[in-house]
């Protein structure tokens, strides 16, 4: 049974889902959430789908970590499927921009929705695409996690910022997008609402940001202009990533927004921007930017490749 097990090394949890091992893993011949698999309806457009093999679940089962130096907690929470089309074939990158404005509606809906939980923290859609980062499903769809504490990573972006604003009465990401604007080499594409580039720091080649250019905090603050806007240069960012080298490129695309019911960061929207981080595993048409020991271990990223270089390619393909 899932459950949520605290790892006091790094003050955050592990969520243990042994159910998640049944996962159909690539088949060839059946997909679940294409019309007929008698799962989903006979046509759809947009469709939340509920995950059959969830980490987390607003009914979890009660657990115990049977030891009083470790502790264990119920795995609380939401996961949901979000199919993007009923079209096995496509891909964000080959949908209309108004059909992509329907899937940030479904984010931003389910944001607000969701956050109605007191129990929930922190609520993440992301999108796993290709075999290279661990696709058991080609259909093309993302996920949505909802939290009951704020992941780690995100907390650390939340302090930093924090940190920032605390030293210097500014909003680090409205200084990012200014830094990036002014020097333009690592911008890629802009439009009213949004600033897509590759950040100085990047440990991922291609790793574009997408970064809100005003102060909002999550996508349920979004009015239809931004939410448009935000289709938009999903558009533009994920069809150039499938120009760079011919062929479906492979990517992670996380969204991170601010915590919710969370009064520690009530006033985040001060000093964190909603945006999104792509980490794409290529470096070359073939070559995989492997996370390995220093990566993963360490957490000391290594950059194999110019990032400015890497965003003048993009750049180029828009």
């Amino acid at each position: 049974m899932p459950e949520l097990r605290f790892n006091p090394l790094l003050g955050t949890y592990t969520m243990v889902a042994a159910n998640r091992q049944n996962r159909p893993h690539l088949p060839k011949d059946y997909c679940p959430f294409c019309p007929g698999s008698g799962k989903v309806p006979d046509e759809y457009e947009v469709l939340i789908y509920k995950n059959d093999f969830p980490a987390l679940s607003t009914e979890p089962e009660e657990v115990s970590s049977g030891s009083e130096f470790y502790n264990a907690e119920p795995a609380y929470g939401k996961c949901e499927v979000i199919l993007y089309t009923s079209d096995h074939h496509s891909s964000l990158a080959q949908l209309s921009v108004e059909r992509i404005k329907i899937v940030v509606d479904i984010w931003a809906q389910r944001t607000s929705e969701l956050a109605k939980d007191e129990k929930i923290k922190f609520i993440f859609p992301f999108e796993n695409k290709g075999e290279e980062v661990g696709v058991t499903m080609h259909h093309p769809h993302g996920q949505l996690y909802a939290y009951p504490f704020v992941p780690l990573k995100l907390k650390t972006e939340l302090d930093n910022c924090r940190n920032y604003f605390l030293e210097t009465g500014s909003c680090f990401f409205s200084e990012m997008n200014k830094v990036e604007t002014n020097e333009g080499k690592r911008m890629i594409f802009e439009n009213e609402s949004f600033a897509a580039y590759i950040p100085y720091f990047s440990d991922y080649p291609y790793g574009v940001f997408i970064v809100t250019k005003t102060a909002k905090g999550s996508l349920s603050e979004m009015n239809e202009t931004e939410k448009s806007d935000l289709a938009e240069v999903l558009k533009k960012i994920t069809a150039a990533f499938d120009k760079l080298f011919n062929k479906s490129f492979p990517y992670m695309m996380c969204v991170h927004q601010t915590p919710v019911n969370s009064p520690e960061f009530g006033n985040a929207k001060e000093y964190f921007h909603f945006h999104i981080e792509f980490y794409p595993p290529l470096r070359e048409e073939n070559k995989i930017k492997w996370y390995a020991s220093s990566e993963m271990g360490a957490w000391a990223a290594a950059n194999t490749l110019s990032v400015e270089d890497c965003a003048e390619r993009l750049r180029m393909l828009i």
